[in-house]
């Protein structure tokens, strides 16, 4: 009987269902490590699961808090919420979504924002860093920065006409970075579809929803280094689209100028990316590389005519996305300062 039991610790349903709670634990485990070993096992899973609700007694206004503070800065700049839905991308696809990416360089390590994708291009944290002092105020050492990015990017969408979603919530927040993991994980600009394809199953994204959160390109702008090639030397681009971005983003030069990711409707969260595609008018080399004649051009297409798939697609894979790797329970910590270790 002992014997059986061990072999099922880490399963509390067999211990639930075979016993019924007729038979004390002590008498089922003699044993007292074992019986401490169990315990922390059902503590581990228990503690490992997000909430939607998991401020709603320790920090009831957190995310109503979170909501204004995202509403005012895009109110105040449209383009923030592109900023502030891609710092949470960049977020999660580097060791999970656990605020690494907001950590600034320390004399023990080098954070992430010196990263190819991320140096000189992303931006929002002194947004992040405003919410984080109103939720501090409100209730000290509660919500996580990673909690913080994950409602921030779903309340950037919804500011920009966008579809909402359920965020999970219980994420806490990293003690370090990774310099090579963000070099090596996100894709960049340039990337080819076999590329983009494999960077996002490597976090267990089909090819499909690769090209519902490409749809984030919808809103938000680019700087000129990062579609210069494209315009010059691409094919596949719409001769009169690329002519008119080169009258400021010059062969040489202006580098940091900027152009919309979305020539349609840069400040709207809608389709209009994917029907720009179709037309040969993805401002990146890694856009236009979905509708291409390669395999994800059928999914294109569906989205540039089904506006309300694409919406809830999105959704669906962005609270995937917001599962990935999170640390819980006692893993990791709850910043006070975002930018910053405790």
């Amino acid at each position: 009987m002992q014997t059986l039991i061990i072999s099922h610790a880490l399963n509390p349903i067999f211990l639930v269902t075979y016993f019924n709670f007729k038979t004390p634990i002590t008498m089922i485990l003699p044993n007292i490590k074992v019986r401490f070993f169990l315990l922390f096992c059902l503590i581990g899973i228990v503690s490992a699961q997000l909430s939607s609700t998991f401020y709603a007694k320790t920090c009831p206004n957190a995310l109503s808090t979170i909501k204004s503070e995202v509403v005012s800065a895009v109110n105040n700049e449209r383009r923030m919420g592109a900023s502030l839905l891609r710092l949470h991308f960049h977020d999660c696809f580097v060791q999970g979504c656990d605020a690494s990416v907001l950590l600034d360089d320390t004399s023990s390590f080098t954070g992430e924002k010196t990263a190819g994708p991320n140096a000189g291009s992303i931006r929002g944290f002194d947004v992040i860093d405003t919410i984080k002092s109103k939720v501090e105020s409100l209730c000290p050492g509660v919500v996580s920065c990673a909690d913080i990015l994950a409602v921030a990017a779903r309340d950037s969408v919804v500011a920009l006409g966008g579809t909402t979603w359920t965020v999970q919530l219980g994420r806490r927040d990293s003690t370090t970075a990774s310099l090579s993991s963000a070099n090596s994980d996100l894709p960049g600009p340039t990337s080819s579809l076999s590329a983009l394809i494999s960077s996002f199953s490597n976090k267990g994204f089909s090819s499909k929803e690769l090209v519902a959160l490409s749809g984030s390109h919808t809103i938000g702008q680019a700087q000129c280094s990062s579609f210069r090639t494209r315009i010059y030397n691409d094919t596949n681009i719409d001769s009169s689209f690329a002519k008119s971005l080169q009258g400021n983003c010059p062969s040489t030069g202006g580098d940091s100028n900027l152009a919309p990711l979305d020539t349609t409707s840069p400040n709207t969260f809608d389709n209009a990316y994917f029907k720009n595609l179709q037309s040969k008018k993805g401002l990146l080399h890694s856009d236009q590389e979905l509708f291409n004649g390669g395999s994800t051009d059928s999914q294109v297409n569906s989205y540039s005519s089904n506006p309300a798939s694409f919406q809830t697609d999105f959704a669906n894979a962005m609270i995937k996305m917001g599962n990935l790797s999170p640390l819980t329970g006692s893993s990791g910590q709850i910043r006070t300062n975002c930018r910053k270790t405790n």
